[in-house]
């Protein structure tokens, strides 16, 4: 085997003739690796470098013609403390749950950007997500906040103005709760920082992301490592 100085003169001589080796297949796009996709033609991939990352990347794909297609990304945030495998999250301790999970739908303290076609529900005055584990209300948008939900385990979502100013819920712990799994992670717009469990994205990214959500194409969201136990690829 050629190497050192006679290596890069015969691979210099073979660009300049033309008759460079051609490259490898192309790597296969994200969805396409992935587990599991949630069944639909659209997905959201949420992406880490590690669990002790609090930033990341969101992308956005669709599939056509059978080949999953990159639409968008957009840099993300994670949870404080970075993410944690969601099957065994604990609630309050500020991380992001990893998994596969549906988009039930979106809501917003700002109307719907225009062209949006998910279900949306606009933040009023009295629109709380009740975290309280003692309320049968669990991990629920409420209007009012029941009796049995205390306001200081609540989110009062018109207080988060810029954060919810658009949003879509994530379906973690959301279809049969587990208590203290943990409530109210959503997909919203970027704060001052990390968040305290859900997956934050720049307001124009979100923006888009509305827009481009497509409730007969069934999108999910996938979120997870780039390796590891939590690889996104396992979900």
């Amino acid at each position: 085997m050629r190497s050192g100085p006679v290596a890069a003169l015969l691979a210099l001589s073979a660009l300049a003739l033309g008759t460079a080796p051609a490259p490898g297949p192309a790597p296969r796009p994200l969805p396409a690796r992935m587990a599991d996709t949630g069944g639909g033609t659209q997905l959201l991939t949420a992406v880490a470098p590690d669990t002790g990352s609090t930033t990341g990347t969101v992308t956005w794909w669709d599939r056509r013609g059978g080949r999953w297609v990159r639409t968008g990304t957009a840099p993300a945030r994670f949870g404080a403390r970075g993410l944690t495998e969601g099957t065994t999250r604990v609630q309050g301790t500020d991380t992001t749950p990893t998994g596969l999970y549906d988009l039930p739908y979106a809501f917003g303290v700002r109307a719907a950007p225009r062209g949006t076609a998910y279900r949306y529900r606009p933040v009023r005055a009295d629109s709380w997500w009740c975290q309280d584990n003692g309320s049968r209300a669990y991990n629920r948008w409420t209007e009012p906040r029941p009796a049995d939900c205390r306001a200081a385990e609540a989110e009062h979502l018109i207080t988060y103005t810029t954060q919810y100013a658009h949003a879509l819920v994530v379906g973690f712990n959301y279809h049969r709760p587990v208590r203290g799994r943990g409530a109210g992670i959503f997909l919203h717009v970027h704060g001052r920082g990390a968040t305290a469990g859900c997956v934050s994205v720049p307001a124009d990214a979100m923006r888009r992301i509305l827009r481009w959500a497509d409730p007969k194409a069934r999108p999910h969201i996938a979120i997870g490592t780039s390796g590891g136990a939590t690889a996104v690829t396992r979900y």
